[in-house]
């Protein structure tokens, strides 16, 4: 079961960034903002063994982290935490997300999701890898073209 994120979670949720990104990992007060913040929407699993953070600004929602324990992968709980925040985003034309040209494996994710690559950031992340930016096209990009032709 998918639900939002309370700071209750916190702890869990701090250790498990940390387990899953080490150095790069989110502090807990940022872990704490994106839970409390505005235009967020931060989705855990019941069992804490994933979660997932967006933020919307506009038409546009940044995915901005996806984190699945290792030995949760591969059984469709990043699949389950997208779908989740795919809901209620009629509103909005487009997701976007950036993730390392190293990982493979997010990668084969998010184009099996429908995102493509729109641009390179070079020298992105802190072992010096770029950075693909990838845009999923969401129901109300359509809507805004619709719109904006009947104006």
């Amino acid at each position: 079961m998918i639900r939002p994120a309370s700071l209750a979670d916190l702890p869990a949720l701090v250790a498990l960034e940390q387990e899953l990104f080490g150095a790069d990992a989110w502090s807990e007060s940022l872990i704490r903002e994106e839970i409390e913040g505005p235009g967020r929407r931060f989705v855990v699993t019941d069992d804490l063994s994933g979660y997932a953070v967006t933020m919307t600004a506009g038409d546009i929602v940044d995915l901005l982290r996806i984190g699945v324990r290792p030995g949760a992968r591969r059984g469709g709980v990043a699949s389950r935490l997208l779908d989740e925040l795919l809901v209620d985003t009629e509103d909005a034309s487009r997701m976007l997300l950036e993730v390392s040209v190293t990982n493979a494996e997010a990668l084969g994710f998010y184009v099996a999701r429908q995102f493509s690559v729109i641009d390179v950031r070079p020298h992105y992340y802190r072992d010096g890898s770029e950075a693909l930016v990838m845009c999923r096209w969401l129901p109300g990009a359509a809507r805004a073209q619709t719109t904006t032709a009947h104006d």
